[in-house]
């Protein structure tokens, strides 16, 4: 089975390293699917999540909160500001945050940006996605 390497790098730390099958990431124009032989690429990445599969067929999911992706022949490599594996995002604190992201776009603060409101309701809903994400790759495995 071919693979290619992945590596998901945030501001912090080295998140994953590894072998996989596939992967899938939000970028800028759409939806990637990326397999071993892709054509190179250089894009944007928008807060989403960062799918993919290992060589035993399971499945990871990575919230990254943007940032580049980079293409090559045998390695595609991620570079994220933020980058949450799927098993460590908190469902409580993430719905509490997509809530108050709510309230405040529908309360109109003036002070604040409309726009960086949106964004920031846009990534806690990437988080809620992952984290669903990750609860049903769990689930499936018992």
């Amino acid at each position: 089975m071919a693979t290619l390497k992945l590596i998901i790098v945030s501001a912090e730390d080295k998140i994953f390293e590894g072998d996989v099958t596939q992967l899938r990431a939000t970028g800028i124009e759409g939806e990637l699917g990326i397999l071993p032989g892709h054509t190179p690429l250089l894009t944007a990445i928008k807060p989403g999540i960062i799918k993919f599969t290992l060589k035993n067929e399971t499945e990871e999911v990575i919230y990254v909160s943007g940032g580049f992706l980079e293409i090559q022949p045998k390695v595609v490599t991620v570079l994220a500001d933020v980058a949450i594996r799927g098993e460590e995002l908190d469902a409580e604190r993430i719905l509490n945050a997509k809530r108050q992201a709510e309230e405040n776009i529908v309360a109109h603060i003036s002070d604040v940006d409309h726009d960086l409101l949106v964004a920031k309701l846009s990534r806690e809903l990437a988080k809620l996605r992952a984290y669903e994400l990750t609860e049903k790759l769990v689930k499936s495995k018992r």
